[in-house]
């Protein structure tokens, strides 16, 4: 997961908006609420939304708390919201909101809640470079514009640099806000806008002083995700010497524009918003969102991300946003609209590793990120067993100890930091350990059972036992790779479940990419350390890797519309890992990951560009999506700003991927079929004179129809519709049984590929 320290930070967004902060009769703290609008009903008296909002807190203000109803209102409204959702938001009573409530026009409201964040090789590992690929004709992802919603940015970062890029876009409408250390001069050609939002976190914090009241990032995170997406070429980066070489983007060409959101103490529905509002409004064309709402939060209608980036979908910019780090459980995944790319983490194929030598020769290689010189002398070993008392290990310090693991990991650790030992072994049966036990202030081994045996069967034998350190060893290449990390989130999505997520699995463990200068990364001792470059995971860099590609697509087929990007990197991503086997999953002792883990696969930018096939979909395909989950006309009207009467339905969505619920009412014998069919409609982005064949593999179990089997199209952008129908029993053999559908063009060039998926699993 990413840094604990970026961890702190709460976020909230919420719907189509208004938000409110009200004081309940006891005088509790404010709260914040968005209150969505219905644009249509405002009198023609008013000749903006602004001015109809403002004049409605009069009509309801309690104006005896003020010197004037003016000034209340002025006090009260925090932000007007007309690109993302209709609505505004401000500080109320609690007599101010039910007032408002029967105000005409009014549609629903939502608390301000916290959101959280999700928190260089992997363009080479993604098989991007300036020979071949995406990275030769047709592009570097050049003209198009990268809106980040994040902490901010560190603009003197050489990831920012504007060498090499092309001007700053004639369409775009976006500046450089100036504020605490930072001004419009530090904007270029490659950072070519910076904002900033915090009037929700003020209003949920009168008394809060920020320390950095402008678009600098003092935190990292923002500056991370940023240079991930579309970084330009920063020649020595690494990580203490770790991770050494070139940092890139993914998009190295594109324009990046910060919208700050995330602060030190919290982040806040209304400021995402607001953002993302701007951001619509400024010309962006792809968003990346790496933060969201927590789980248990996570209603569709009621969260202001999903309804806010449906606004930006139907202006044509694409969203890829963070699945979530709640891992590895399944209904854990957040940001799963139907209409943004929803984004898993996985790993890379690259270790950072540290040696520990025994005074036989025999050597242990571990895991490790600690940073600090370390003397190559042998030192003593010696055996502390849980390592439970710290006034024993203070008078063995000058040793290396060896703690067996009795007591838990961390608590060991802690007391071995208390005794300022100078080196430790740290043997446990754990076969996935905390990053942040890799990242020890003191040189330490974390290594496994066997591994462990050997260091003690040595010093048994041995009546001076000892051993030396090396750290800041990187290797490239390891197999296999990529795999899905334990802490990102699973789907389904408990909002849309009908529609398989997450969507594509994306570089997010372990990352190399700049840093804010003035953010601790690591501590050596009491000392802190701080890098221009920093490593981290999580699903937030998931998500600007995706962000990246889905930008060099867009630059070579700048018509597209997000659906159609979202299937090229889809339906061309890679199932399987550079063994050639399918993609493993580490929390589940390294199984085969489902598509609830993976979605359709490891991305692959430069297929991407050239898929063969797309699934398209339009606004209007969500609306029959949202008719057929029920949605009521009021509701929908938050997403769309239009009435709808709901005349078609359909759960079908033109999506991708397939997923079925063989859901078992307990009275099913092996007898008792279950049957659904499916219906997908592919467009014709080759060359004309194409015909696909249709190939399923996998679903044990399961009968799989594909009608017609084989497409013939004889023109370029040509529609072809087929039908995928699966039987099966009701009792299947697994909670998860998955394969996929390929469509294959007779030349041999495509491989369109989309996973199936059936599944007893419930939310409950």
């Amino acid at each position: 997961m990413p840094q604990s320290s970026t961890m702190n930070f709460l976020h909230t967004l919420s719907t189509v908006l208004f938000i409110v902060s009200f004081h309940p009769f006891t005088r509790a703290k404010p709260d914040t609420y968005i209150i969505h609008m219905d644009p249509s009903a405002m009198p023609k008296a008013f000749s903006s939304h602004h001015s109809w909002y403002f004049s409605m807190l009069s009509s309801i203000s309690d104006t005896s708390e003020a010197a004037s109803a003016s000034s209340t209102v002025t006090s009260k409204h925090l932000y007007t919201y007309t690109h993302s959702i209709n609505g505004f938001s401000a500080t109320l009573t609690l007599s101010e909101l039910e007032s408002l409530k029967k105000s005409f026009g009014y549609l629903s409201f939502t608390r301000d809640r916290p959101l959280t964040v999700h928190t260089t090789h992997t363009s080479q590992f993604l098989g991007l470079n300036s020979v071949s690929g995406a990275w030769t004709a047709p592009n570097y992802g050049e003209d198009v514009i990268i809106g980040i919603v994040d902490s901010g940015i560190w603009p003197e970062s050489e990831s920012y640099s504007d060498e090499g890029m092309a001007q700053v876009p004639t369409r775009w409408k976006g500046k450089c806000e100036s504020g605490t250390n930072f001004n419009s001069s530090f904007c270029n050609k490659k950072l070519i806008g910076a904002r900033f939002y915090n009037k929700g976190l003020l209003s949920s914090h009168p008394k809060l002083t920020t320390p950095m009241n402008s678009p600098r990032d003092i935190n990292g995170h923002g500056t991370h995700t940023s240079s991930i997406a579309a970084g330009n070429s920063a020649k020595g980066a690494s990580y203490f010497g770790y991770a050494s070489g070139t940092a890139n983007g993914m998009a190295p060409r594109a324009h990046i524009a910060m919208y700050k959101v995330v602060w030190r103490y919290g982040t806040y529905t209304s400021d995402v918003l607001a953002a993302i509002d701007q951001a619509i409004q400024d010309g962006v064309d792809i968003l990346s969102l790496s933060l969201g709402l927590s789980v248990d939060n996570n209603v569709l209608d009621d969260d202001p991300i999903a309804v806010a980036t449906f606004a930006a979908m139907e202006k044509g910019i694409f969203i890829a946003a963070s699945a979530g780090n709640d891992g590895p459980l399944y209904w854990s995944l957040v940001n799963g609209a139907p209409w943004m790319l929803t984004v898993a983490a996985g790993s890379i194929d690259r270790e950072f590793d540290g040696i520990l030598t025994l005074g036989n020769g025999v050597q242990i290689t571990f895991e490790s990120l600690y940073p600090g010189n370390f003397s190559r002398n042998q030192m003593p070993l010696v055996v502390m067993d849980e390592c439970a008392s710290v006034e024993e290990l203070r008078q063995v310090r000058n040793n290396i100890i060896v703690c067996k693991d009795h007591l838990s990991i961390s608590d060991q650790v802690e007391n071995a930091e208390s005794a300022m030992v100078s080196a430790a072994v740290f043997i446990s049966n754990y076969s996935y350990l905390s990053e942040l036990y890799t990242r020890s202030s003191f040189p330490a081994a974390f290594i496994g059972l066997d591994d462990g045996q050997t260091v003690i069967d040595y010093i048994k034998q041995n009546s001076d036992p000892r051993g030396r350190f090396q750290f800041r060893k990187t290797s490239i290449g390891t197999k296999p790779a990529p795999k899905v990390d334990a802490y990102s989130s699973r789907g389904p999505f408990l909002s849309c479940p009908n529609v398989l997520k997450p969507d594509i699995l994306a570089p997010g463990s372990l990352v190399l990419a700049s840093w804010s200068a003035v953010s601790e990364v690591t501590k050596v001792g009491s000392h802190p350390l701080f890098s221009k470059f920093n490593l981290l995971s999580g699903t937030s860099m998931a998500a600007p890797h995706a962000a990246g590609v889905a930008a060099l697509v867009k630059k070579a087929h700048p018509d597209w519309s997000p659906a159609a990007i979202r299937s090229a990197i889809m339906t061309t991503a890679n199932p399987f890992d550079n063994n050639l086997s399918p993609i493993k999953d580490v929390s589940n002792f390294n199984q085969p990951a489902s598509p609830l883990d993976i979605g359709a696969g490891h991305i692959n930018p430069i297929k991407a560009l050239d898929p063969g096939l797309v699934y398209d979909a339009t606004p209007q395909d969500y609306m029959k999506l949202l008719c057929a989950m029920n949605y009521t006309s009021k509701k929908i009207r938050m997403f769309t700003k239009l009435s709808h009467d709901c005349m078609n339905r359909s759960l079908d969505l033109n999506y991708p991927t397939f997923i079925a619920f063989f859901n078992d009412d307990g009275l099913s014998t092996s007898a008792d079929k279950f049957e659904q069919e499916f219906q997908r409609t592919v467009t014709n982005v080759g060359k004309e004179g194409m015909a696909y064949t249709a190939k399923v593999t996998g679903m044990d179990g399961i009968k799989v129809m594909v009608e017609p089997p084989k497409l013939v199209f004889k023109q370029k952008y040509e529609k072809q519709s087929y039908k995928l129908r699966l039987e099966g029993p009701k009792l299947l053999k697994k909670d998860v049984i998955f394969g996929a559908l390929s469509w294959r063009d007779d030349a041999g060039k495509y491989t369109v590929t989309s996973p199936i998926m059936a599944t007893t699993i419930t939310s409950q």
